[in-house]
């Protein structure tokens, strides 16, 4: 006699019952059909084999979260050094670059709940004159550098489900910012379900599962799965440039960077920027075990925080910014035999309904949500690059709504560096101490990418005094 074949809901809720978590359906017969099939799709969407060993990790069954680590300080290429080997480092940059061999891909998946807006972080205006968008800052300079090198430089978005349609119709609205509409792409990370204590799945409402983003980690599993890889491979793609979001001083498809990722024959490569101070919130580049790695700042001990060297400087001083160098050859290996990172345990605020069906925001610390990080690909690699670079140049993050990494610090630095890049081209700029200009002003990417650009300018540039905006 033929057996009827389980569907993957069917297989899924024996999955669910094996692991004493049908209490997600205790709902059900409350559901209209729409919510009944929302509740259903997610839970098809569940992989049996990672909820088990998430369920374990969340109760502390699984298998431990971190091990007995040694660390010591990773090979970095420093300022100093680039003095001597920059000018070996652009050629063959700037050569994959005008080959079209390079491509960007942007992390964005953040809402900007922390800056006190609703939507796609990347929506928020960041320009000082200009209130141009994170998005759009950055479109301006991919279309700058893609001009420069004659060239096609392809976009790829990570967004989440919380944001994916609103980044899609922003584009739309803003005309892709003058880039072709066919050289965009969009895709999601995946979810993950989020846990109370004793390792029961948490809902945020009677129809749905309290989901998080599988972390920054989770893009390159996005990349694989949505086809994004091998749209590179058809493009003849073959170095992947990632940052994220919030950083409005990111150099785009930095030719010395990518560079020296391809004369050391790397698989990986970073961005580092010296710590101001041992507390500074950075993940720390190094070798973990003897293999090159990241060590979150959270997970350092005080005494390697403190550590110094010989000299005075800090052990530990190579400060990762989330610029990386990234082969597409690598990402398609780490996915052939399926997803390979590790999953990291954080305890959180996280909302959900009670047993009343009431939806909750609790004041402490509730729940596990589960995340992977992208530098644990570093592990992996059999070769890797990291590249000191200023800080005042090249990173200055938007997370915070005020203070430290706000808007109003990320403008700050803006101005710095259009100041810096036309004091560079001989164009005084008075300025303070701390190098920011008098007045505010802006350069667009599309005017100048760097000082020698604006030097190639400079007969026809205007007077140089506040509100002046170059584009």
């Amino acid at each position: 006699m033929e057996t009827k074949q389980k569907t993957q809901f069917e297989k899924n809720l024996a999955c669910l019952e094996k692991l004493g978590q049908t209490h997600i359906l205790k709902y059900w017969d409350e559901l209209n059909p729409a919510q009944k099939k929302h509740l259903q799709r997610q839970i098809e969407a569940l992989d049996c084999g990672l909820l088990q060993m998430l369920t374990g990790m969340a109760t502390g069954k699984g298998e431990p979260l971190s091990e007995s680590l040694t660390i010591e300080p990773g090979d970095v290429i420093s300022l100093a050094d680039r003095e001597k080997s920059d000018a070996a480092a652009l050629p063959p940059g700037e050569q994959a670059l005008r080959r079209g061999e390079v491509a960007v891909f942007l992390v964005a998946g953040g809402q900007g709940t922390r800056l006190d807006i609703s939507g796609p972080k990347g929506k928020f205006p960041i320009t000082p004159l200009k209130n141009k968008s994170l998005f759009q800052l950055h479109a301006e300079k991919i279309r700058a550098t893609a001009r420069k090198y004659q060239t096609v430089i392809p976009w790829y978005i990570m967004t989440s489900i919380y944001n994916h349609e609103e980044t899609v119709a922003f584009f739309k609205e803003n005309g892709f910012f003058g880039l072709n509409e066919a050289d965009v792409r969009f895709f999601s990370q995946d979810m993950l379900p989020t846990f109370d204590k004793e390792g029961k799945i948490l809902l945020s409402a009677k129809n749905s599962l309290a989901l998080s983003p599988n972390g920054h980690g989770g893009s390159v599993k996005a990349l694989w799965d949505s086809g994004a890889i091998n749209d590179m491979k058809d493009r003849g793609i073959r170095y992947i440039f990632y940052f994220q979001v919030d950083n409005v001083l990111a150099v785009i498809c930095d030719p010395f960077f990518i560079g020296y990722h391809i004369l050391a024959g790397a698989e990986m490569s970073n961005k580092v920027v010296r710590k101001v101070n041992p507390q500074d919130k950075v993940g720390v580049v190094c070798k973990i075990n003897g293999r090159d790695g990241v060590v979150e700042y959270s997970d350092l001990s005080e005494q390697d925080m403190y550590a110094r060297s010989a000299d005075g400087e800090l052990k530990y001083w190579a400060g990762s910014i989330a610029i990386h160098v990234l082969n597409v050859d690598f990402i398609e290996r780490e996915n052939r035999e399926g997803f390979k990172l590790p999953y990291h345990k954080a305890v959180k605020k996280i909302p959900f309904i009670d047993n009343s069906g009431v939806l909750l925001h609790p004041a402490e610390k509730n729940g596990i949500k589960f995340e992977t990080f992208v530098f644990d690909l570093l592990q992996h690699t059999q070769k890797t690059c990291t590249v000191e670079v200023e800080r005042q140049k090249e990173f200055s993050a938007v997370k915070n709504k005020s203070g430290f990494e706000s808007p109003a610090t990320a403008r700050k630095d803006l101005l710095r560096y259009y100041a810096s890049l036309l004091n560079q081209a001989g164009v005084t700029v008075e300025v303070d101490e701390q190098g920011y200009p008098l007045f505010d002003m802006e350069i667009s990417p599309l005017f100048a990418l760097n000082a020698q650009d604006i030097k190639e300018k400079i007969n026809t540039l205007p007077e140089i005094r506040a509100g002046v905006y170059l584009k």
